[in-house]
């Protein structure tokens, strides 16, 4: 049986646009972006996680925050089941010369990091994960 993932993820926006990264799927190579944020550790509250994750992904600090909610997530990986429960997120990057940048990356893995056409989202041009009303923020 397998493990459900509490994690926390920010909804960022620069205008109509989200900051997300870029990934694919290994098992068919699908492309997709994902809000920044990751898992909640033992004893973290869900902000405390979603202001760590920024600092290790993008070396970002957050102001702003606000809770939209909880979205669970029941997906595809790798051609496994997944399952997370999403803290997620409205916040603000505390360095305005990071909105000006589109050269963005993941510290630790190299992903790109980009801001996303909300309307490319909408339209299904852009997969855009976890899906749900947090992106009308």
């Amino acid at each position: 049986m397998g493990t459900i993932r509490v994690s926390a993820m920010a909804v960022v926006r620069r205008g109509d646009e989200m900051l997300a990264s870029l990934g694919s799927d290994p098992s068919d190579g699908r492309e997709f972006y994902r809000l920044l944020g990751g898992g909640v550790d033992f004893g973290e509250t869900g902000e405390q996680a979603l202001r760590r994750e920024f600092r290790e992904e993008l070396g970002a600090e957050l102001d702003d925050v606000r809770s939209l909610g909880v979205v669970e997530n029941i997906f595809t990986w790798n051609a496994a089941p997944g399952h997370e429960v999403v803290l997620m997120f409205s916040a603000r990057l505390r360095d305005a010369g990071l909105y000006d940048r589109d050269d963005l990356v993941v510290l630790d893995s190299g992903d790109p990091v980009g801001w996303v056409p909300l309307a490319d989202v909408r339209s299904g041009r852009i997969l855009l994960f976890p899906e749900g009303p947090h992106l009308e923020a």
